[in-house]
């Protein structure tokens, strides 16, 4: 290693990897922070109005609204959602310099969100347009917005270990 065409000691060429470690170390943090708390809200939200929004598109005939009244509340919900996500990854860019990472999280927190809650979120639809039964979609509800609660208080956990 060189500096300014000098070569480095070996304490020095030591020092400067120690506070590479330290520059990942703090990146790491940074991209792990949670998400600011009303998009977080936002996202639980999303996340429990879900499973009820689908059920009313899959039911055999108009529950509670017609169906074009719950295709348009699903359309509308999305769309407010990807703007608010789009707002928030911005702010936190601006704020930080650095991207909102899902990447940084353990394998063992994320893979079971990603494989478990497709499956929580549209399997109480299903069920509820198999059994006719709301409780599928209540159900759902409420433990995709926990799911999303103890998410996010991982995360939070996450980057206070890291920080």
């Amino acid at each position: 290693m060189e500096s300014n065409g000098v070569p480095l000691t070996p304490e020095q060429a030591r020092a400067a990897l120690a506070d590479t470690d330290r520059v990942r170390l703090s990146a790491t943090a940074l991209t792990a922070t949670p998400w600011p708390t009303w998009f977080f809200i936002t996202l639980t939200l999303y996340t429990a109005a879900l499973p009820v929004t689908l059920g009313g598109i899959m039911a055999d005939r108009d529950w509670l609204l017609p169906r074009p009244a719950w295709m348009a509340t699903m359309l509308a919900i999305t769309a407010l959602y990807a703007a608010l996500f789009s707002v928030a990854a911005k702010a936190w860019r601006d704020r930080t310099g650095v991207a909102l990472r899902m990447d940084v999280l353990p394998k063992r927190a994320t893979l079971p969100l990603v494989i478990g809650l497709p499956l929580l979120l549209v399997g109480g639809p299903y069920a509820f347009h198999a059994t006719g039964q709301p409780v599928w979609l209540i159900a759902a509800s409420l433990i995709g917005a926990a799911v999303s609660v103890g998410f996010h208080l991982t995360f939070v956990r996450l980057h206070r270990r890291t920080a």
